[in-house]
């Protein structure tokens, strides 16, 4: 088994459970956040930076899913600007109303602006260290990586990890975002990185070995787009879970029969909502993906609890006119 790699002294990785992304400080003179994990869990984000770093001057955010940009809004309140791939910058800017892909995924997002958008190549000043930014659409079609060449560092989002690839949304971003997140993987795997900081699970032991078990899993993806589709379904149900602390088996296919997403997945598939959905979770069930316990459906996979009145957020399209500053 190879050891983990090394990392410089100047950076703080912080490796969370479900339903937080793994979060990454830079300290310096300009202390820098990636990631900023789930609302439910804002305050303990601030609280970890601030009693790291004492304050964030910036946050990067590596794209907008839910488990990313969670802890935006109570950051930017302390004085801390945001940064984002274009796409998702010009979005959230416009107030649109698909912004985080909140709605659609019923993930809750606290409301927060951009203040700098990020476009391929462009170099970014963390703490101390120059970091480029890399375009890597895929996952969404906003999604960046950043590289850090005289360490060779990499934070990949949710490009891969050390046990797999992030999932695609076929419906919303078009049936070509499977060969799109194989080619964002294949420029990654090209800068021969020394360290991959991935969004979930550990630092990754073995840089080489995990970029080709992410090309032939990604080559799969291209190959068998109904996998593809299924895939992301798993991985959304999941989460919806993590975040309510279950659901009551009997309220489970009403809540997904409700869901943009399933009604989307349905239709790649050919089939009806309400035959998706009740093959989604018998397949899971019989997975060990998702378990029956006390009457409730809940995740299997590791997560913390997240408080109820945490998800009382508003969905993008009523987020206010103007950011919290």
């Amino acid at each position: 088994m190879n050891p983990q790699p090394s990392l410089p002294s100047w950076l703080t990785w912080w490796q969370r459970p479900f339903p937080d992304a793994n979060t990454l400080l830079l300290h310096g003179r300009q202390p820098a956040l990636i990631d900023t994990g789930f609302v439910g869990h804002a305050e303990e984000t601030v609280a970890w930076a601030r009693a790291h770093a004492g304050g964030v001057d910036l946050v990067v955010n590596t794209h907008w899913h839910s488990d990313h940009v969670g802890g935006n809004a109570l950051l930017q309140a302390r004085g801390a600007a945001v940064a984002a791939g274009a796409p998702e910058a010009e979005a959230v800017s416009r107030r649109d109303p698909g912004c985080c892909a909140a709605e659609y995924l019923d993930q809750p997002v606290a409301p927060y602006t951009v203040d700098l958008a990020l476009d391929d190549g462009q170099v970014l000043r963390l703490g101390d260290t120059d970091w480029e930014v890399v375009r890597t659409p895929g996952h969404t079609p906003g999604h960046l990586a950043l590289w850090q060449p005289e360490e060779r560092l990499l934070v990949v989002g949710d490009a891969l990890s050390d046990y797999d690839v992030g999932w695609v949304n076929l419906a919303l971003d078009g049936l070509d975002a499977t060969t799109t997140a194989l080619v964002s993987l294949k420029r990654l795997a090209d800068l021969a990185p020394r360290v991959i900081l991935p969004s979930h699970g550990p630092i990754v032991a073995d840089p080489a070995a995990a970029f080709a078990a992410a090309l032939r899993r990604a080559q799969r993806l291209v190959d068998d787009p109904d996998g593809a589709v299924w895939y992301g379904a798993r991985r959304i149900l999941a989460f919806a879970l993590m975040i309510r602390d279950g659901m009551p088996a009997d309220a489970i296919e009403p809540y997904l029969h409700a869901r943009a997403w399933v009604t989307d997945a349905a239709r790649l598939l050919d089939v009806t909502s309400e035959a998706l959905a009740t093959e989604l979770v018998t397949t899971m069930l019989a997975g060990g993906a998702i378990v029956l316990r006390d009457g409730r459906l809940r995740a299997a996979a590791d997560h913390t609890t997240v408080a109820a009145e945490a998800l009382r957020v508003p969905y993008p399209r009523a987020w206010p006119a103007t950011g919290p500053r």
